[in-house]
Protein backbone atom coordinates (compact mmCIF):
# COMPACT_ATOMS: atom_id res chain seq x y z
CA UNK A 1 0.00 0.00 0.00
CA UNK A 2 1.56 3.28 -1.13
CA UNK A 3 0.58 5.66 1.70
CA UNK A 4 2.39 8.63 0.15
CA UNK A 5 0.46 8.28 -3.11
CA UNK A 6 -2.85 7.89 -1.29
CA UNK A 7 -2.10 10.93 0.93
CA UNK A 8 -1.28 13.06 -2.08
CA UNK A 9 -4.44 11.91 -3.87
CA UNK A 10 -6.50 12.87 -0.82
CA UNK A 11 -5.00 16.37 -0.80
CA UNK A 12 -5.55 16.84 -4.54
CA UNK A 13 -9.12 15.61 -4.16
CA UNK A 14 -9.83 18.61 -1.86
CA UNK A 15 -8.00 21.40 -3.77
CA UNK A 16 -9.70 24.40 -2.15
CA UNK A 17 -9.25 23.17 1.40
CA UNK A 18 -5.65 22.06 0.78
CA UNK A 19 -4.83 25.34 -0.97
CA UNK A 20 -6.22 27.42 1.91
CA UNK A 21 -4.27 25.44 4.51
CA UNK A 22 -1.07 25.64 2.48
CA UNK A 23 -1.55 29.35 1.76
CA UNK A 24 -1.94 30.24 5.43
CA UNK A 25 1.14 28.22 6.31
CA UNK A 26 3.05 29.89 3.45
CA UNK A 27 2.13 33.43 4.52
CA UNK A 28 3.08 32.87 8.15
CA UNK A 29 6.43 31.31 7.28
CA UNK A 30 7.15 33.95 4.62
CA UNK A 31 6.63 36.83 7.06
CA UNK A 32 8.82 35.32 9.77
CA UNK A 33 11.50 34.32 7.24
CA UNK A 34 11.57 37.80 5.71
CA UNK A 35 11.88 39.40 9.14
CA UNK A 36 14.77 37.09 10.00
CA UNK A 37 16.54 37.92 6.74
CA UNK A 38 16.07 41.67 7.12
CA UNK A 39 17.12 41.64 10.77
CA UNK A 40 20.34 39.79 10.00
CA UNK A 41 21.28 41.90 7.01
CA UNK A 42 20.49 45.18 8.76
CA UNK A 43 22.55 44.18 11.77
CA UNK A 44 25.41 43.06 9.52
CA UNK A 45 25.38 46.33 7.60
CA UNK A 46 25.07 48.49 10.69
CA UNK A 47 27.69 46.66 12.75
CA UNK A 48 30.16 46.43 9.84
CA UNK A 49 30.07 50.16 9.08
CA UNK A 50 30.03 51.30 12.68
CA UNK A 51 33.05 49.23 13.69
CA UNK A 52 35.93 51.38 14.95
CA UNK A 53 33.92 54.62 15.13
CA UNK A 54 33.41 55.61 18.76
CA UNK A 55 31.94 59.09 18.36
CA UNK A 56 30.75 61.50 15.70
CA UNK A 57 31.09 65.26 16.13
CA UNK A 58 28.71 67.43 14.14
CA UNK A 59 26.16 70.22 14.26
CA UNK A 60 23.50 70.47 16.93
CA UNK A 61 20.38 68.51 16.10
CA UNK A 62 19.26 64.91 16.08
CA UNK A 63 22.10 62.60 17.18
CA UNK A 64 20.55 59.69 15.28
CA UNK A 65 20.39 61.78 12.10
CA UNK A 66 24.05 62.68 12.60
CA UNK A 67 24.98 59.00 12.88
CA UNK A 68 22.88 57.94 9.87
CA UNK A 69 24.20 60.71 7.63
CA UNK A 70 27.87 60.57 8.65
CA UNK A 71 28.44 56.81 8.98
CA UNK A 72 25.77 55.13 6.86
CA UNK A 73 25.14 57.93 4.33
CA UNK A 74 21.37 57.34 4.40
CA UNK A 75 20.07 60.63 5.79
CA UNK A 76 20.57 64.33 5.21
CA UNK A 77 23.40 65.96 7.18
CA UNK A 78 22.38 67.90 10.27
CA UNK A 79 24.41 70.92 9.12
CA UNK A 80 27.97 72.17 8.82
CA UNK A 81 30.46 72.87 11.58
CA UNK A 82 33.54 75.13 11.68
CA UNK A 83 36.68 73.17 10.93
CA UNK A 84 38.65 75.20 13.48
CA UNK A 85 36.32 74.34 16.36
CA UNK A 86 36.07 70.68 15.40
CA UNK A 87 39.86 70.50 15.20
CA UNK A 88 40.24 72.12 18.62
CA UNK A 89 37.91 69.55 20.16
CA UNK A 90 39.80 66.64 18.61
CA UNK A 91 43.13 67.70 20.11
CA UNK A 92 42.18 65.91 23.31
CA UNK A 93 44.75 63.20 24.16
CA UNK A 94 41.89 60.69 24.61
CA UNK A 95 41.18 60.88 20.86
CA UNK A 96 43.32 58.63 18.70
CA UNK A 97 42.10 59.63 15.24
CA UNK A 98 39.55 62.02 13.78
CA UNK A 99 38.46 61.73 10.14
CA UNK A 100 36.87 64.85 8.60
CA UNK A 101 33.83 64.56 6.34
CA UNK A 102 32.48 67.24 4.01
CA UNK A 103 29.21 66.49 2.19
CA UNK A 104 26.46 68.20 0.26
CA UNK A 105 26.83 67.20 -3.38
CA UNK A 106 26.07 64.10 -5.40
CA UNK A 107 26.24 62.61 -8.87
CA UNK A 108 23.24 60.64 -10.12
CA UNK A 109 22.15 60.29 -6.46
CA UNK A 110 25.54 58.87 -5.37
CA UNK A 111 27.03 61.01 -2.61
CA UNK A 112 30.30 62.87 -2.98
CA UNK A 113 32.18 62.83 0.31
CA UNK A 114 35.23 64.93 1.05
CA UNK A 115 37.59 63.16 3.43
CA UNK A 116 41.14 61.76 3.53
CA UNK A 117 42.97 58.48 3.07
CA UNK A 118 42.23 57.52 6.66
CA UNK A 119 38.60 57.03 5.66
CA UNK A 120 39.50 54.43 3.05
CA UNK A 121 41.88 52.70 5.43
CA UNK A 122 39.26 52.58 8.16
CA UNK A 123 36.77 50.68 6.00
CA UNK A 124 39.42 48.50 4.38
CA UNK A 125 38.74 49.94 0.93
CA UNK A 126 41.52 49.38 -1.61
CA UNK A 127 42.15 50.69 -5.09
CA UNK A 128 41.20 48.22 -7.83
CA UNK A 129 42.18 50.45 -10.77
CA UNK A 130 43.99 53.76 -10.96
CA UNK A 131 45.30 55.55 -7.89
CA UNK A 132 44.01 57.30 -4.74
CA UNK A 133 42.88 60.92 -4.92
CA UNK A 134 45.62 63.46 -4.19
CA UNK A 135 44.91 66.80 -5.83
CA UNK A 136 41.74 68.87 -5.76
CA UNK A 137 38.81 67.58 -7.84
CA UNK A 138 40.28 64.09 -8.08
CA UNK A 139 37.91 61.32 -6.98
CA UNK A 140 37.85 57.59 -6.46
CA UNK A 141 34.53 55.80 -6.90
CA UNK A 142 33.03 52.73 -5.27
CA UNK A 143 32.19 49.65 -7.35
CA UNK A 144 28.43 50.27 -7.17
CA UNK A 145 28.95 53.82 -8.41
CA UNK A 146 31.00 52.55 -11.33
CA UNK A 147 28.42 49.89 -12.20
CA UNK A 148 25.43 52.23 -12.03
CA UNK A 149 26.90 55.34 -13.67
CA UNK A 150 29.37 53.83 -16.12
CA UNK A 151 32.16 56.09 -14.84
CA UNK A 152 35.71 54.81 -15.27
CA UNK A 153 39.23 56.04 -14.66
CA UNK A 154 39.90 59.18 -16.71
CA UNK A 155 36.26 60.31 -16.97
CA UNK A 156 35.12 63.74 -15.78
CA UNK A 157 31.74 64.80 -14.42
CA UNK A 158 30.00 67.76 -12.80
CA UNK A 159 28.54 67.32 -9.34
CA UNK A 160 24.99 68.29 -8.47
CA UNK A 161 23.97 70.24 -5.42
CA UNK A 162 22.01 68.17 -2.91
CA UNK A 163 21.86 64.44 -2.34
CA UNK A 164 18.93 63.34 -4.51
CA UNK A 165 20.60 63.76 -7.89
CA UNK A 166 18.14 66.48 -8.99
CA UNK A 167 20.07 69.54 -7.84
CA UNK A 168 21.75 72.21 -9.92
CA UNK A 169 24.97 71.02 -11.56
CA UNK A 170 28.27 72.76 -10.79
CA UNK A 171 29.32 72.86 -14.42
CA UNK A 172 32.26 75.23 -13.89
CA UNK A 173 34.12 72.72 -11.71
CA UNK A 174 34.35 69.10 -12.84
CA UNK A 175 35.67 66.13 -10.94
CA UNK A 176 38.03 63.65 -12.54
CA UNK A 177 37.96 59.93 -11.75
CA UNK A 178 41.47 58.77 -10.89
CA UNK A 179 40.63 55.42 -9.30
CA UNK A 180 37.97 52.81 -8.64
CA UNK A 181 37.66 50.85 -5.40
CA UNK A 182 37.56 47.11 -5.00
CA UNK A 183 34.38 45.81 -3.32
CA UNK A 184 34.74 46.08 0.45
CA UNK A 185 31.13 45.38 1.44
CA UNK A 186 31.11 48.69 3.28
CA UNK A 187 29.63 52.14 2.80
CA UNK A 188 32.60 53.03 0.56
CA UNK A 189 31.14 50.84 -2.18
CA UNK A 190 28.43 53.41 -2.93
CA UNK A 191 30.38 56.65 -2.46
CA UNK A 192 32.39 59.07 -4.57
CA UNK A 193 35.37 60.06 -2.44
CA UNK A 194 37.63 63.07 -2.76
CA UNK A 195 39.59 65.37 -0.47
CA UNK A 196 37.92 68.00 1.68
CA UNK A 197 39.44 70.87 -0.27
CA UNK A 198 37.63 69.69 -3.41
CA UNK A 199 34.29 70.30 -1.72
CA UNK A 200 35.46 73.77 -0.70
CA UNK A 201 36.79 74.49 -4.20
CA UNK A 202 33.37 73.76 -5.72
CA UNK A 203 31.33 75.80 -3.22
CA UNK A 204 33.43 78.61 -1.76
CA UNK A 205 34.25 80.85 -4.73
CA UNK A 206 32.62 83.93 -3.19
CA UNK A 207 33.44 83.30 0.45
CA UNK A 208 33.92 86.37 2.62
CA UNK A 209 37.40 85.23 3.54
CA UNK A 210 38.52 84.89 -0.08
CA UNK A 211 39.24 81.92 -2.24
CA UNK A 212 42.99 82.00 -1.61
CA UNK A 213 42.48 81.52 2.12
CA UNK A 214 40.31 78.47 1.51
CA UNK A 215 42.70 76.98 -0.97
CA UNK A 216 45.46 77.30 1.63
CA UNK A 217 43.25 75.64 4.25
CA UNK A 218 42.21 72.98 1.79
CA UNK A 219 45.74 71.92 0.97
CA UNK A 220 46.38 71.18 4.62
CA UNK A 221 43.05 69.61 5.56
CA UNK A 222 42.45 67.49 2.49
CA UNK A 223 44.68 64.61 3.49
CA UNK A 224 45.27 65.44 7.14
CA UNK A 225 44.74 63.51 10.32
CA UNK A 226 43.26 65.16 13.40
CA UNK A 227 46.76 66.01 14.67
CA UNK A 228 47.69 67.58 11.34
CA UNK A 229 44.56 69.71 11.39
CA UNK A 230 45.27 70.80 14.93
CA UNK A 231 48.83 71.82 14.09
CA UNK A 232 47.66 73.76 11.07
CA UNK A 233 45.22 75.77 13.19
CA UNK A 234 47.57 76.54 16.07
CA UNK A 235 48.09 80.04 14.75
CA UNK A 236 44.40 80.79 14.14
CA UNK A 237 43.05 81.19 17.67
CA UNK A 238 43.40 84.98 17.61
CA UNK A 239 41.54 85.03 14.31
CA UNK A 240 38.77 82.88 15.81
CA UNK A 241 38.46 85.18 18.82
CA UNK A 242 37.93 88.17 16.57
CA UNK A 243 35.55 86.72 13.98
CA UNK A 244 34.31 83.51 15.61
CA UNK A 245 35.02 80.03 14.37
CA UNK A 246 32.31 80.37 11.76
CA UNK A 247 34.60 82.69 9.78
CA UNK A 248 36.77 79.76 8.66
CA UNK A 249 36.03 76.84 6.37
CA UNK A 250 33.43 74.27 7.37
CA UNK A 251 33.04 70.52 7.28
CA UNK A 252 30.03 68.32 7.96
CA UNK A 253 31.32 66.10 10.75
CA UNK A 254 34.24 64.25 12.30
CA UNK A 255 34.45 60.49 12.81
CA UNK A 256 36.33 59.92 16.06
CA UNK A 257 38.12 56.91 17.51
CA UNK A 258 39.11 56.90 21.19
CA UNK A 259 42.42 55.73 22.59
CA UNK A 260 40.50 54.01 25.39
CA UNK A 261 36.89 53.71 26.60
CA UNK A 262 37.36 56.70 28.92
CA UNK A 263 36.97 58.88 25.84
CA UNK A 264 33.20 58.56 26.19
CA UNK A 265 33.44 61.22 28.90
CA UNK A 266 34.21 63.79 26.21
CA UNK A 267 30.64 63.68 24.92
CA UNK A 268 29.13 65.67 27.80
CA UNK A 269 31.78 68.36 27.59
CA UNK A 270 31.31 68.80 23.84
CA UNK A 271 27.52 68.93 24.15
CA UNK A 272 27.55 71.41 27.06
CA UNK A 273 30.56 73.60 26.31
CA UNK A 274 30.55 74.03 22.55
CA UNK A 275 28.21 74.84 19.68
CA UNK A 276 28.66 71.29 18.38
CA UNK A 277 27.23 67.97 19.47
CA UNK A 278 28.81 64.56 19.98
CA UNK A 279 26.86 61.38 19.22
CA UNK A 280 27.89 57.87 20.26
CA UNK A 281 27.08 55.47 17.39
CA UNK A 282 26.73 52.36 19.54
CA UNK A 283 24.08 53.99 21.74
CA UNK A 284 22.12 55.55 18.87
CA UNK A 285 22.10 52.38 16.76
CA UNK A 286 20.96 50.30 19.73
CA UNK A 287 18.19 52.83 20.32
CA UNK A 288 17.19 52.58 16.66
CA UNK A 289 17.01 48.78 16.82
CA UNK A 290 14.98 49.01 20.03
CA UNK A 291 12.46 51.20 18.21
CA UNK A 292 12.39 48.88 15.22
CA UNK A 293 12.20 45.87 17.52
CA UNK A 294 8.66 46.75 18.65
CA UNK A 295 7.36 46.59 15.09
CA UNK A 296 9.39 43.48 14.30
CA UNK A 297 8.07 41.64 17.35
CA UNK A 298 4.52 42.64 16.44
CA UNK A 299 4.89 41.33 12.89
CA UNK A 300 6.56 38.17 14.17
CA UNK A 301 3.66 37.57 16.56
CA UNK A 302 1.20 38.16 13.73
CA UNK A 303 3.04 35.66 11.53
CA UNK A 304 3.06 33.07 14.31
CA UNK A 305 -0.68 33.58 14.74
CA UNK A 306 -1.15 32.99 11.00
CA UNK A 307 0.83 29.73 11.24
CA UNK A 308 -1.35 28.59 14.16
CA UNK A 309 -4.47 29.44 12.15
CA UNK A 310 -2.97 27.39 9.32
CA UNK A 311 -2.63 24.48 11.76
CA UNK A 312 -6.26 24.86 12.75
CA UNK A 313 -7.18 24.88 9.06
CA UNK A 314 -5.26 21.63 8.56
CA UNK A 315 -7.07 20.14 11.56
CA UNK A 316 -10.51 21.13 10.25
CA UNK A 317 -9.68 19.93 6.75
CA UNK A 318 -8.50 16.50 7.90
CA UNK A 319 -11.31 16.17 10.43
CA UNK A 320 -13.91 16.76 7.73
CA UNK A 321 -12.00 14.51 5.37
CA UNK A 322 -11.97 11.75 7.96
CA UNK A 323 -15.74 12.01 8.41
CA UNK A 324 -16.27 11.85 4.66
CA UNK A 325 -13.87 8.92 4.23
CA UNK A 326 -14.97 6.76 7.14
CA UNK A 327 -16.42 4.09 4.83
CA UNK A 328 -13.32 4.15 2.65
CA UNK A 329 -11.05 3.73 5.67
CA UNK A 330 -13.22 1.02 7.17
CA UNK A 331 -13.00 -0.79 3.87
CA UNK A 332 -9.22 -0.43 3.84
CA UNK A 333 -9.07 -1.84 7.39
CA UNK A 334 -11.23 -4.80 6.38
CA UNK A 335 -8.86 -5.49 3.48
CA UNK A 336 -5.79 -5.76 5.69
CA UNK A 337 -4.61 -2.21 6.34
CA UNK A 338 -3.69 -1.50 9.95
CA UNK A 339 -4.94 1.39 12.00
CA UNK A 340 -1.34 2.56 12.40
CA UNK A 341 -1.00 2.78 8.61
CA UNK A 342 -4.13 4.89 8.31
CA UNK A 343 -2.96 7.07 11.20
CA UNK A 344 0.40 7.51 9.42
CA UNK A 345 -1.39 8.35 6.19
CA UNK A 346 -3.24 11.24 7.83
CA UNK A 347 -0.06 12.42 9.55
CA UNK A 348 1.63 12.36 6.16
CA UNK A 349 -1.04 14.68 4.77
CA UNK A 350 -0.35 17.19 7.53
CA UNK A 351 3.40 16.82 6.97
CA UNK A 352 3.05 17.41 3.22
CA UNK A 353 1.04 20.60 3.80
CA UNK A 354 3.64 21.83 6.30
CA UNK A 355 6.53 21.13 3.92
CA UNK A 356 4.75 22.78 0.99
CA UNK A 357 4.04 25.82 3.18
CA UNK A 358 7.67 25.97 4.33
CA UNK A 359 9.18 25.75 0.84
CA UNK A 360 6.67 28.19 -0.63
CA UNK A 361 7.18 30.51 2.36
CA UNK A 362 10.95 30.58 1.85
CA UNK A 363 10.47 31.29 -1.85
CA UNK A 364 8.01 34.09 -1.10
CA UNK A 365 10.31 35.63 1.52
CA UNK A 366 13.20 35.66 -0.98
CA UNK A 367 10.97 37.34 -3.52
CA UNK A 368 10.01 39.95 -0.92
CA UNK A 369 13.68 40.46 -0.03
CA UNK A 370 14.55 40.97 -3.69
CA UNK A 371 11.78 43.52 -4.19
CA UNK A 372 12.78 45.36 -1.01
CA UNK A 373 16.42 45.26 -2.06
CA UNK A 374 15.51 46.91 -5.38
CA UNK A 375 13.83 49.74 -3.50
CA UNK A 376 16.62 50.18 -0.95
CA UNK A 377 19.35 49.97 -3.58
CA UNK A 378 17.58 52.51 -5.76
CA UNK A 379 17.12 55.00 -2.91
CA UNK A 380 20.01 54.34 -0.53
CA UNK A 381 22.41 52.21 -2.62
CA UNK A 382 22.54 49.44 -0.04
CA UNK A 383 22.01 45.87 -1.20
CA UNK A 384 20.19 43.05 0.62
CA UNK A 385 21.39 40.33 -1.70
CA UNK A 386 22.22 37.51 0.73
CA UNK A 387 19.36 35.03 0.30
CA UNK A 388 21.06 32.06 1.95
CA UNK A 389 19.08 29.98 4.45
CA UNK A 390 19.60 31.13 8.03
CA UNK A 391 20.06 28.75 10.97
CA UNK A 392 16.90 30.17 12.57
CA UNK A 393 14.90 29.12 9.52
CA UNK A 394 15.62 25.46 10.28
CA UNK A 395 13.92 26.05 13.61
CA UNK A 396 11.07 27.58 11.64
CA UNK A 397 10.87 24.33 9.64
CA UNK A 398 10.67 22.36 12.89
CA UNK A 399 7.84 24.60 14.13
CA UNK A 400 5.93 24.21 10.84
CA UNK A 401 6.32 20.42 10.87
CA UNK A 402 5.29 20.27 14.51
CA UNK A 403 2.13 22.29 13.92
CA UNK A 404 1.29 20.25 10.82
CA UNK A 405 1.74 16.91 12.62
CA UNK A 406 -0.21 17.97 15.70
CA UNK A 407 -3.02 19.35 13.54
CA UNK A 408 -3.17 16.06 11.63
CA UNK A 409 -2.78 13.81 14.68
CA UNK A 410 -5.84 15.16 16.49
CA UNK A 411 -8.41 14.01 13.90
CA UNK A 412 -6.30 10.94 13.01
CA UNK A 413 -6.83 9.56 16.50
CA UNK A 414 -10.40 8.85 15.39
CA UNK A 415 -9.05 5.97 13.31
CA UNK A 416 -8.43 4.00 16.51
CA UNK A 417 -12.02 4.55 17.69
CA UNK A 418 -13.59 3.48 14.40
CA UNK A 419 -15.99 0.49 14.52
CA UNK A 420 -15.39 -1.27 11.19
CA UNK A 421 -18.57 -3.40 11.02
CA UNK A 422 -20.87 -0.54 12.13
CA UNK A 423 -19.28 1.90 9.66
CA UNK A 424 -19.67 -0.56 6.77
CA UNK A 425 -23.23 -1.37 7.78
CA UNK A 426 -24.24 2.29 7.99
CA UNK A 427 -22.95 2.95 4.48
Amino acid sequence: MNLAKISWSNLVDKPLSSFLSGLLMTLGIAIISLLLLLNKQLQDQFSRNIRGIDMVIGAKGSPLQLILSSIYQIDSPVGNIPLAEATRLTRNPMIKTAIPLAMGDSYKSFRIVGTNQKYLDHFGATIAQGQPFKDDLEVVIGPRVAAATGLKVGDSFASQHGLDGNGEAHGDKKYKVVGTLAPSNSVCDQLILTNVSSIWAVHNHDSANGEDHHEEEATTAGGATADDLAEHHNGEEAHDDEHGPEAGPEITSMLVKFRNPMGMMLKRGIDNNSKLQAALPAIEVNRLFDLLGVGVQTLRGLALAIIIVAGISVFVSLYNSLKERRYEMALMLSMGATRAQLFGMLLLEGLVLALIGFVAGLALSRLGLWLLSQFVEGNYHYSFSDASILPDEWWLLAVAIGIGLVAAALPAIGVYRMNISRTLAEE
